[in-house]
C-alpha cells in the first residue's frame, strides 16, 4: 500500500536521525542547541495525517529545511488541528496561519470566482483538468485569489474526483438525488448544485462529517475516494456511487503580508518546493484512487458507475450553468469551456 510505504519510510528515516542525533550528543556534549529558525511559519490543512498531502508535506518541510540551512522551518497542522476550515481562512487572512491548503469551492466563499474548477459534471477527465488549471484559467483563478490578499502557489494540489455515499440508497440516476439529505462543503456552489438535484443539502465542514453521519443528520456526503478511505467513512456508509460529480483540488495559500516578509531567495524556494511537492501529491492520489474501489469493497462497500449525461442534462435543464455563467462572467466561463467542452 502507498501510505504504508511511506509511512515505513518515514519511521525509518526517524530512527535514523534519532541515532545520529544520539551519537552526536554523546560525542560532542558541549555542542549548544541548534540556532533558531529565522521564519518558522505554521501551514495547516483540514486531512489526515496519513493522506498524501501530509506525507508530502512533512518530506516538503524536512527538504526546506536542509536547503535553507535552518532558517526556514515548516510546522504542519493536519486534521483540522486549528480549526475547521472557515476559522482556518480568517486565520490565513490575519496572518495567525501563514499557509493553508483548501479547496477553492470552500475558497469561494471569500474569492467567489474560485470555484469555477467545481462545476458539476464539466471536466471530463485528468486530461483536461491539468492543463486547464496548470494553463489559462488557473491563472485566472489565481488573479481573483490575489485580490483577496492572498498568495495562491502556482500547482494546485489534487484532491480527486468526488463520488457520493450513502447509508440507505445507491445513486444511479438524478431522481435517486431527490430529498437526499446530503452533507456538502461550506460553499454555495456545492448547495446550488445539490438543490438542482432536488436533494437537501446541509453544510457541514470536515471535520464534523463523521459524526453527522454516524448520528444520521444526513444520509450521505461526497468526497472523492482517497477522502472516503483516510477519514473512514466506510464504517459509517454502506454505498458508493462513482458519480465523477465534480473535479476538486487544494490551492497551496500563504498570508500575502507573511509571504512577502520572506527574503527574495526563501520565496523562491519555498514556492518551488510546495510546487514540486504539489506534483507528487497528484501522482500519490492517482495511484491512491486506481486501488481503494477494491480496498474500500473490502470493507463493506458496495459500488456502482451511473452513467453522468443524465445528470448533466438535469443540471442543464435546471438552469445550473446558465445561473453559474452569469455569476463567474463571460471571461472565466469561456476558459471553462475551452478547457472543458460547452455546457450551457
Amino acid at each position: 500500500m502507498l501510505l504504508s510505504r511511506y509511512a515505513l519510510s518515514r519511521r525509518r528515516f526517524l530512527a535514523t536521525g534519532s541515532t545520529a542525533l544520539l551519537a552526536g550528543t554523546v560525542a560532542a556534549p558541549h555542542v549548544a542547541r541548534a540556532q533558531r529558525a529565522d521564519f518558522t511559519y505554521k501551514y495547516a490543512n483540514n486531512l489526515p495525517d496519513t493522506h498524501p498531502m501530509n506525507i508530502r508535506a512533512r518530506e516538503m518541510a524536512e527538504a526546506l529545511r536542509t536547503e535553507s540551512g535552518g532558517r526556514f522551518d515548516l510546522k504542519i497542522f493536519p486534521t483540522s488541528q486549528l480549526g475547521s476550515d472557515t476559522d482556518t481562512l480568517s486565520q490565513l487572512r490575519s496572518g495567525s496561519v501563514e499557509f493553508f491548503t483548501m479547496s477553492p469551492l470552500i475558497l469561494s466563499t471569500l474569492v467567489p470566482n474560485a470555484s469555477i474548477n467545481g462545476i458539476g459534471y464539466a471536466f471530463p477527465n485528468y486530461e483536461a483538468v491539468w492543463p486547464a488549471m496548470d494553463g489559462e484559467l488557473g491563472a485566472w483563478v489565481r488573479q481573483q485569489i490575489a485580490k483577496a490578499g492572498l498568495v495562491a502557489m502556482e500547482k494546485i494540489w489534487d484532491n480527486g474526483y468526488r463520488q457520493t455515499t450513502s447509508s440507505t440508497r445507491p445513486i444511479a440516476t438524478p431522481d435517486d438525488f431527490k430529498g437526499f439529505r446530503i452533507r456538502v462543503p461550506v460553499s454555495p456552489l456545492w448547495t446550488s448544485m445539490f438543490k438542482a438535484f432536488d436533494a437537501a443539502p446541509a453544510s457541514i465542514n470536515l471535520n464534523e462529517t463523521y459524526s453527522a453521519l454516524q448520528t444520521k443528520i444526513v444520509e450521505g456526503q461526497e468526497n472523492p475516494l482517497a477522502v472516503i478511505s483516510t477519514t473512514k467513512f466506510y464504517e459509517v456508509q454502506k454505498y458508493c456511487s462513482l458519480t465523477n460529480h465534480m473535479w476538486d483540488g487544494y490551492w497551496f495559500l500563504a498570508n500575502r503580508r507573511a509571504w512577502e516578509r520572506l527574503p527574495p531567495d526563501l520565496r523562491t524556494m519555498v514556492a518551488r518546493h510546495i510546487d514540486a511537492a504539489g506534483l507528487k501529491e497528484r501522482a500519490d492520489v492517482a495511484q491512491l484512487n486506481a486501488n481503494l474501489q477494491a480496498d474500500l469493497s473490502k470493507n463493506g462497500m458496495v459500488f456502482n458507475k451511473p452513467d453522468p449525461e443524465p445528470f448533466r442534462e438535469k443540471l442543464r435543464k435546471a438552469g445550473f450553468y446558465a445561473e453559474w455563467k452569469g455569476r463567474y462572467g463571460d471571461e472565466g466561463w469561456s476558459l471553462l469551456e475551452k478547457a472543458c467542452g460547452k455546457l450551457t
